[in-house]
């Protein structure tokens, strides 16, 4: 991943306080992140020039008036979704969590990936269920997160891109199908005094959203699973 920086490497916020990133060389489309969650990877890195990204001085063309349903406008519209849920602020304290689910197929493999920040200290979960549906995987990945805290009056944020799992576990839906499973989810997310659960949209961006889905597309791929494992810092 690239990230916009000054001739020593420094990060450069833009006006929002955000920095531009780009998941590669040559990728013209861009992303905004909070400084916080970028992190340089140890040992010498080189400063590349604008022209490595396309459109790395951005662009101020005005768009063309239109419905809003074209794929570029679905995109922009995506991306400040995701620039939306990852600018709020949290109170000091607040566990942060990412949850993801795959599926090769559906049903097929499944599997979950997880990222949970708590302070300084990350935890990552990559967790191989069989064979299941991508709703089973978003599921059991939101209810692994929360039988993992083991501090139920701690306030939690839990975001993943499933608007499916947010419909039957906070917004009334009728499921027809995963009904012991929603149940469980749900019994387990009243432990907490103060838990919410946020969408964010999947594949616009955002860092430990996309994290997640690496992991759960990992112990799909491998079909086998981590644990728990711990880092000191932020993703």
């Amino acid at each position: 991943m690239l990230a916009r920086v000054d001739e020593q490497g420094t990060l450069v916020p833009g006006s929002d306080g955000r920095v531009e990133v780009r998941y590669r060389a040559g990728e013209s489309r861009p992303y905004r992140a909070g400084p916080r969650n970028l992190e340089a990877f140890p040992g010498p890195a080189e400063v590349l020039p604008d022209e490595t990204c396309s459109d790395a001085a951005g662009g101020s063309e005005k768009p063309a008036a239109s419905t809003g349903n074209t794929a570029k406008e679905k995109a922009a519209k995506k991306t400040a979704a995701a620039a939306r849920a990852t600018s709020r602020v949290h109170a000091e304290g607040t566990i942060i969590i990412y949850a993801d689910g795959a599926c090769s197929g559906n049903p097929g493999p499944a599997g979950i990936g997880v990222v949970l920040q708590d302070g300084g200290t990350r935890k990552e979960l990559s967790q191989f269920l069989g064979q299941g549906t991508n709703n089973i995987a978003e599921l059991t990945a939101i209810l692994e997160a929360a039988n993992f805290i083991d501090s139920p009056e701690r306030s939690v944020r839990l975001h993943t891109d499933s608007k499916y799992a947010i419909g039957v576990l906070s917004q009334g839906w009728k499921a027809k199908a995963n009904q012991e499973l929603i149940a469980r989810a749900k019994q387990a997310l009243t432990r907490f005094a103060d838990f919410e659960l946020i969408h964010v949209p999947g594949h616009a961006g955002v860092l430990l959203n996309e994290r997640a889905d690496v992991l759960a597309v990992q112990a799909v791929k491998s079909e086998s699973s981590t644990g728990w494992v711990v880092y000191e810092g932020k993703a």
